[in-house]
């Protein structure tokens, strides 16, 4: 499975994994300061660059007014690209809570067209499942968050947590997911039909994704 790493321009403390050498690496505009500081060249440039404040060399250049943000034009390119696995760095602990929530949907984005994605920030990690679940093993431990992504997220499963949850329904009006926590056992989260915005401390690295 071909990961894409894109690095946005909000704030970034250390990688989730290593870089290996066939990932495919964006630089998402501001996104370029982070790569130069881990001495990463990347294989895409692209953005507006209002971020950056100047544009780079061999950059892909697009206009301030756009519909796309340049995280989703990133996560574009990568799908192009034949990527499945995304690692979006710079994507959640940024000053504009816009683009944070913007990222979110771009997770969807992702789930909508065969891949997934995961926003890694410095204390959390986000990612998106539609119609299938995540696996977390007995060392997990802290908070775990689900929330509705669109309408409602039907056969909700929440096992090996504090508060279960078997065959129930979240809604996009109601957090009645929020602050479960690990108990010292496989925790899993999953949902028969629909999308879940899914939250857990970074400490805990990533699940595995059950289809």
């Amino acid at each position: 499975m071909k990961t894409c790493v894109i690095f946005g321009a909000a704030e970034f403390d250390t990688l989730l994994e290593p870089i290996r050498q066939e990932d495919c690496v964006i630089a998402a505009d501001g996104g370029l300061c982070h790569t130069q500081k881990l001495g990463l060249v990347p294989d895409v440039i692209l953005g507006d660059f209002d971020s950056l404040g100047y544009t780079p060399d061999h950059a892909n250049v697009y206009p301030v007014e756009k519909d796309d943000t340049d995280s989703m034009l990133a996560v574009r390119r990568g799908l192009c690209l034949g990527c499945e696995r995304f690692l979006l760095y710079g994507s959640l602990d940024g000053p504009r809570l816009d683009h944070t929530v913007g990222n979110f949907q771009t997770l969807q984005y992702l789930c909508d067209h065969g891949a997934f994605g995961y926003l890694v920030g410095r204390d959390y990690l986000v990612t998106v499942v539609k119609n299938g679940g995540l696996r977390f093993p007995e060392t997990a431990e802290g908070i775990l968050s689900v929330f509705c992504m669109g309408a409602d997220a039907q056969g909700v499963d929440l096992s090996g947590l504090q508060y279960p949850l078997t065959s129930g329904t979240l809604t996009p009006g109601f957090p009645l997911g929020v602050s479960n926590h690990f108990i010292g056992e496989t925790a899993r989260v999953s949902v028969r039909d629909g999308s879940l915005l899914v939250l857990w401390d970074r400490k805990n690295g990533l699940p595995q994704r059950m289809v």
